[in-house]
C-alpha cells in the first residue's frame, strides 16, 4: 500500500508542475503580445510625413525618427519611385510635434556599426508640415564603404604625388650658374 500512496503522491506533483508550467508559458505569451501589440500601437501614433532620398542604406521600417537625438516617430514604409529611381520614405511624427515645412530629414547612425535613424532637423518657417506632407530637404545615408574607399583612393594618390616630386629634379638647388656664387674658394 505505501507503494500506491507514493505513486499516488507522485503523479499529483508531477501534474502540479505540469500546470504551474503551463500556466508560466501562458502568462509569457500574454506579457509578449501586449509588448508586440503596445509597440505597434506607439509606432502608429501620430501623422504620417513622406521624403525622399537618394540613398536609405540600413534604414529599415521601425527605425527611430528623432528630433534633438529623442525619438519623436518611426518609419512606416519604404518604397522606390520608378520615375525618379529615388527611396520614397514614410514615417509618423509625434502629434504634438508641429515641424516647420523647411526641416531637413538627415539619415545618420548611431555609430560606427549601429543602426540608422533619420535625424529632423528644423527649419525656421511660420509654416508646418501637415499630415501626409512631403519634406523636400532631405539628405541620404553615406556608406562606411564609400568613405573608406575614397579615403584610401585619397591617401594613395597623395603618396603618389609625393613620390614623384622626389623623382623629378630641383632645378633650383641642382644646378648653379656660373659666376653665381659658391661654397668654394
Amino acid at each position: 500500500m505505501n507503494t500506491a500512496a507514493a505513486t499516488g503522491r507522485g503523479s499529483s506533483l508531477a501534474s502540479k508542475e505540469f500546470l504551474t508550467g503551463c500556466g508560466v508559458l501562458v502568462l509569457l505569451v500574454v506579457l509578449l503580445g501586449f509588448a508586440v501589440v503596445g509597440n505597434r500601437t506607439r509606432r502608429d501614433e501620430g501623422y504620417p510625413v513622406h521624403a525622399a532620398f537618394s540613398q536609405i542604406d540600413g534604414l529599415d521600417v521601425g527605425s527611430d525618427v528623432r528630433l534633438a537625438g529623442i525619438t519623436v516617430g518611426h518609419v512606416t514604409a519604404e518604397t522606390v519611385d520608378p520615375k525618379t529611381f529615388q527611396a520614397q520614405v514614410t514615417f509618423n511624427v509625434a502629434p504634438n510635434i508641429k515641424l516647420p515645412v523647411d526641416t531637413a530629414a538627415i539619415i545618420t547612425s548611431d555609430s560606427l556599426l549601429g543602426g540608422k535613424y533619420i535625424a529632423l532637423s528644423p527649419g525656421g518657417s511660420d509654416h508646418n508640415v501637415q499630415a501626409n506632407g512631403v519634406m523636400t530637404e532631405t539628405q541620404g545615408s553615406i556608406s562606411l564603404e564609400q568613405l573608406l574607399s575614397k579615403f584610401i583612393f585619397s591617401v594613395t594618390d597623395t603618396l603618389q604625388k609625393a613620390k614623384s616630386a622626389d623623382k623629378a629634379p630641383n632645378s633650383s638647388t641642382d644646378t648653379q650658374p656660373h659666376g653665381g656664387l659658391s661654397d668654394q674658394p
